[in-house]
C-alpha cells in the first residue's frame, strides 16, 4: 500500500476501520488454519494405518497368487478368471471439512460370497478362492487409501492457501495500513499545531491592535 494518503479525519477513520477489519480477518484465518492443521493431523494418522494395511494386504495377495500359480498353474487361474464380467462399483460423494470439499469414496460388490463368485466353483481350488478373497480385500484397501490421500491433498492445499493469506495480512497488509494511519495522524497533529500557532498569533496581533 502506498503511503501517499490524504491527511483528513475521514481518511484516518477509514484506515482505522480497515485495520480493524484486517485484524479480525487475520484472527479468523488463524483459527481456520489451526483447525485445518488439526483435521489434517487426524486424517494423516488414519492414512498411515490405511497405507500400512494396504501394503500388508498387497504383499499377502501377491504371495497367495504366487502359490496358486505354483500349485494350480497359470492356465487354471486364467480359466477361472475368464468368465468374470461383473465389475465392482466405486462412486464418490463429498463432505465438508471447515469449508474444504473432500471426497467420500464408497464401493459396492467388491467382496463376494462363495455363491456369488463368477468363476467355476468346481474347477477353482481353495488357493484360488483364497487369492480372490485377498485381492477383493486389496481393492477395498485401495479405495480407502484413495479417499484418505485425496483428503490429505485437499487439506494441504487449503492450509497453504490460508497460511499465505495469514502471512500477507500479518506481514504486509496490516503493517502498511498501520504505517499509513500513523502518517495521517502525524500530519493531522502537525496541521492542528500549525493551526493553533496561527490562531495564537492572530489573537496576539488583534490584542496589540486593540
Amino acid at each position: 500500500m502506498s503511503l501517499d494518503v490524504k491527511p483528513t479525519r475521514s481518511e484516518e477513520l477509514r484506515l482505522k476501520d480497515r485495520i480493524e477489519l484486517a485484524e479480525n480477518g487475520h484472527s479468523i484465518l488463524e483459527k481456520k488454519r489451526d483447525g485445518l492443521i488439526h483435521e489434517f493431523m487426524e486424517i494423516a494418522g488414519d492414512a498411515k494405518e490405511v497405507n500400512q494395511e494396504l501394503a500388508d494386504t498387497y504383499s499377502q495377495a501377491k504371495l497367495k497368487l504366487l502359490l496358486a500359480k505354483v500349485y494350480d498353474g497359470e492356465d487354471t487361474i486364467r480359466a477361472n478368471a475368464f468368465p468374470i464380467t461383473k465389475e465392482p462399483k466405486v462412486y464418490s460423494e463429498t463432505s465438508n471439512i471447515m469449508g474444504v470439499v473432500v471426497p467420500e469414496i464408497e464401493s459396492e460388490d467388491i467382496r463376494k460370497g462363495i455363491l456369488d463368485k463368477e468363476y467355476g466353483l468346481t474347477s477353482a481350488t481353495s488357493r484360488i478362492d483364497s487369492t480372490a478373497d485377498k485381492y477383493e480385500e486389496l481393492l477395498e484397501n485401495i479405495v480407502e487409501a484413495a479417499e484418505t490421500q485425496t483428503k490429505i491433498l485437499k487439506l494441504l492445499e487449503e492450509i497453504e492457501k490460508t497460511k499465505r493469506r495469514v502471512n500477507a495480512l500479518e506481514h504486509k497488509v496490516i503493517p502498511e495500513q498501520k504505517a499509513a494511519l500513523s502518517k495521517v495522524s502525524q500530519m493531522l497533529e502537525e496541521t492542528e499545531r500549525e493551526e493553533t500557532f496561527r490562531m495564537k498569533k492572530i489573537k496576539e496581533m488583534q490584542e496589540e491592535e486593540a
